[in-house]
């Protein structure tokens, strides 16, 4: 079977960035996502179309095909009380630390930059923005999408997202 859209696909993948390795699925559960959906990047999902289970392909993607190019006006200043804190303990900040900050939509990922008592001043820019990203995938598994998953544009079951 070939990968086309409305197929369920699973893949190991290393991505590395100017050849220093940043992740490897190899060390969990191959990632799956639903062909021709968007839940991939466009360009990996052009790469992937037309291969089989086993099939291996290599790509490198600039920061326009990925995550864009870093935002100098993602660094700001923000009130120590919109850090997401886990349970009743707080935790020190510390420079480098990832952290969650409570938005109007939702909890957003930053990266602090210097934290003060009541001010943290914080990167929101997605940590590999502004990087050239190389991916190695290979192709564990594909199968037909249920009517089901084609309806709510992803995966259902095993792999994926549980109702």
């Amino acid at each position: 079977m070939k990968i086309e859209k409305d197929h369920v696909v699973s893949i190991h993948y290393r991505l590395s960035e100017a050849e220093q390795l940043i992740e490897d699925s190899h060390e969990s559960k191959p990632m799956t996502y639903l062909h021709g959906h968007g839940a991939i990047f466009p360009a990996i999902e052009e790469a992937l179309t037309n291969k089989t289970i086993g099939d291996k392909t290599s790509i490198t993607l600039t920061p326009e095909q990925t995550y864009g190019e870093r935002d100098e006006s993602a660094l700001q200043r923000v009130s120590i009380n919109h850090v997401v804190r886990q349970g009743k303990k707080k935790t020190r900040l510390k420079p480098g630390m990832q952290i969650h900050l409570n938005t109007k939509n939702g909890p957003q990922p930053a990266i602090v930059i210097k934290a003060g008592l009541k001010s943290v001043d914080v990167d929101v820019n997605h940590p590999y923005a502004g990087k050239t990203l190389s991916f190695d995938i290979e192709v564990i598994a594909i199968r037909e999408a249920s009517a089901e998953e084609i309806a709510h544009k992803h995966v259902h079951g095993e792999g994926g997202h549980q109702h």
